[in-house]
């Protein structure tokens, strides 16, 4: 797979900044997502955390994840609409984690998740019936299916709070692909009409869960 350069540039800066990360304890510190920082003034916290990692693993997998989609959203919406959508569900994804966990002060995060995770729902949304082959499903599965059965496994990830993952910044950034996509091809309410209200139901529930006080 030929990658954009806009691709190579992303991924060289989540690599470039994590490296850093793991060597610089003081940094990670300085430029984690931290609620409490964050309430202090450290907005940067707000975008610099979505280029830092905890391990090695993490970057990998998240950094794979947008090397197999990212391809697909430059084709149909081009390189400046795709770095669009990737910076946007970054700071989507940490709004969204600023607003769940606000009274959290000692709350904090890292990791590209929710800009990577806007952009696999940008590219679910223009092709809802490609196939995603998973490594612990050997059958492939539409990725509409998917995309409503990842975000209803995060909802559930918030209200339990499951394990070390930031379910909440995973969500927001889904929501910020499914927005800006839509909004850079508006069209798809016509053509994939029935789609674009099937990955709109996980949002609403969690809109009225958020409004019922259940998460």
């Amino acid at each position: 797979m030929n990658l954009h350069i806009a691709t190579i540039v992303i991924i060289a800066a989540n690599v470039l900044v994590s490296m850093k990360g793991f060597n610089d304890f003081s940094f990670f510190e300085k430029y984690k997502f931290h609620v409490g920082s964050i309430k202090r003034g450290e907005q940067i916290r707000m975008f610099s955390s979505g280029f830092l990692h905890v391990d090695t693993a993490h970057l990998l997998f998240n950094m794979l994840t947008l090397y197999f989609f990212a391809n697909v959203v430059i084709q149909d919406l081009g390189a400046f609409k795709f770095i669009l959508v990737y910076v946007a569900s970054l700071i989507i994804g940490s709004l969204f984690s600023l607003f769940f966990h606000k009274n959290e002060y000692h709350y904090s995060a890292v990791g590209a998740s929710g800009a990577v995770t806007g952009i696999l729902y940008s590219a679910i949304l223009l092709y809802p019936n490609m196939s995603l082959y998973l490594f612990f499903i050997p059958i492939p599965i539409p990725a509409y299916i998917f995309g409503i059965v990842y975000l209803l496994y995060s909802i559930y990830g918030m209200k339990s709070r499951i394990g070390n993952i930031g379910h909440t910044a995973h969500f927001g950034g889904a929501v910020g692909g499914y927005l800006l996509t839509l909004f850079f091809n508006p069209q798809l309410l016509f053509t994939q009409t029935v789609m674009v209200i099937l990955l709109f139901i996980p949002i609403v529930i969690l809109f009225f869960m958020q409004k019922a006080g259940k998460i």
